[in-house]
């Protein structure tokens, strides 16, 4: 049907639903078909200086049509100018789906991945970072009218290009069209990666009250900011500054540039991180570990702590000290909660599950320095945020190398944590960083809210076993033998 543009003469806003069912001839002496119009429905009333808008999504047998809309501008003289953007539908279109959502959900992705792959190849300014494979944002049945009309899956992929769309034919499984809906985009800033103490190697460094310093200035790295939503903010698919001490950070050409003594310095140092580890996330295969946009709350808590919220799914850096987020292995330590209270809804509801938690921040806080650390005292954690409260060298809140055993529990989550840690970091030793982190993230989806060290344990050796076989559950036992966990 021809989309069209009309004014008409003052009429009554319309109803939520409309029936709006017609019949078409076809050509001269061949038999008539009958198709629709469907219904409207109603989704949205806006009111401007001179009148109201009323929105109508186009509907058939109570699925959208696919761009199908109907509006109703009515000004506040009672003229009424109409925009029809309705498809015709054949009235006996079967709306029962062959295909499965999750085979559709599949195909689409699959095409989506594939036109990201291209494009991160192909475009100007990217680097070698391989683009995340795709992931469900959403699937619905759907039609798709005019003369092609057949029913539809309408799947909702995120990857690196921004948010896509693709339509799955319902009946074949096969993808009639893709398209990206909202770009993503690329900005610039600058962050210390992962810390100043590690990336200059100087145990030397303190914070003066979040004073500028030349030191410090030559320890900020200029980076690229993937995967922003384009909003000009620090926004994208994997974080958003949520909230911040002195306004969020904003820049009209994506380009977020501070010293450290600006509070939005430690905004961009929690997109960054995060973004990073998502990224590396998906290069292991995992398309499902809180891979969503984690809301941040930026220097908004005064004391020197930080904290994830699993009732508000928030994680807040606080302020006291050195600014924990100037610390890119707080940062990840607390995403490590995120991402276990993602695949394990109430994760950590007994001592020794908390333990876990608290271990496993620290362990992944430190394999994700690995790339960017040279070396330097590896199984320290937190080394330039500790420069506030700690006076020995190297400054570290907690180690992965330590040498406590279940022997020596105290039943604080956090001093618990450290034999969890020690475990996971000699499964890194044996095993290499990619193996370790795939049979560790692999585990946790196995783990149950108040599992206990052994339970997750032997999780971890069935992991490594099905993935790699017997010579490497070998060394997940022997790790975790030597800490009198199994």
């Amino acid at each position: 049907m021809t989309k069209r543009r009309k004014a008409v003469a003052a009429v009554t806003a319309g109803l939520a639903t409309i029936s709006l069912g017609l019949s078409f001839t076809s050509a001269a002496g061949a038999a008539p078909e009958a198709t629709t119009l469907g219904n409207l429905k109603l989704i949205k009333t806006k009111t401007s200086l001179l009148g109201k808008h009323y929105w109508y999504q186009q509907t058939f047998k109570g699925l959208p049509v696919v761009d199908g809309y109907y509006a109703k501008h009515v000004t506040t003289s009672g003229v009424v100018e109409i925009a029809d953007g309705r498809d015709a539908v054949p009235a006996d279109l079967d709306v029962s789906a062959k295909v499965p959502a999750v085979t559709a959900t599949t195909n689409a992705n699959s095409v989506v991945s594939a036109r990201a792959a291209r494009s991160r190849i192909a475009g100007p300014g990217k680097d070698a970072v391989p683009a995340p494979t795709a992931t469900q944002g959403g699937a619905q049945l759907a039609v798709i009218g005019g003369p092609n009309a057949r029913l539809v899956w309408s799947v909702t992929s995120r990857s690196s290009e921004g948010v896509s769309r693709s339509l799955v034919d319902a009946d074949s499984g096969s993808v009639v069209a893709s398209k990206v809906i909202s770009h993503n985009v690329d900005g610039r800033g600058s962050v210390f990666d992962p810390n100043p103490v590690v990336s200059e190697q100087n145990e030397q460094l303190t914070d003066q009250n979040d004073k500028n310093q030349d030191a410090l200035f030559l320890a900020q790295k200029n980076v690229i900011l993937r995967n922003l939503d384009g909003s000009g903010k620090l926004n994208g698919s994997y974080v958003n500054i949520a909230e911040a001490k002195g306004g969020l950070a904003q820049s009209k050409n994506n380009v977020f540039v501070y010293q450290r003594a600006n509070n939005k310095f430690e905004q961009v140092m929690a997109y960054y991180q995060v973004n990073q580890a998502q990224e590396y996330i998906h290069q292991l295969g995992f398309t499902e570990v809180n891979n969503e946009s984690q809301d941040f709350s930026i220097n908004t808590f005064a004391g020197d702590n930080s904290f994830y919220d699993p009732s508000t799914d928030v994680i807040t850096m606080g302020e006291g000290g050195v600014d924990d987020a100037e610390d890119a292995e707080v940062i990840w330590h607390e995403y490590g909660h995120a991402m276990q209270d993602d695949v394990v809804p109430g994760f950590g509801a007994t001592l020794e599950a908390g333990s876990i938690g608290e271990g496993f921040g620290d362990y992944w806080a430190v394999t994700m320095s690995v790339p960017v650390s040279k070396g330097f005292e590896l199984p320290c954690v937190m080394d330039w945020d500790a420069t506030s409260y700690t006076s020995t060298e190297p400054h570290c809140l907690r180690r992965t190398d330590g040498t406590k055993t279940t022997d020596d529990m105290v039943g604080e989550v956090h001093d618990d944590g450290e034999i969890w840690s020690r475990a996971l970091w000699d499964i890194h030793q044996a095993l290499g960083r990619t193996k370790a982190n795939k049979v560790i993230l692999e585990a946790t989806f196995f783990y149950d809210p108040d599992t206990s060290f052994a339970a997750a344990a032997q999780d971890t050796v069935q992991a490594a076993r099905l993935l790699y076989g017997k010579a490497a559950a070998k060394q997940v036992t022997d790790a975790f033998t030597a800490r009198k966990i199994l």
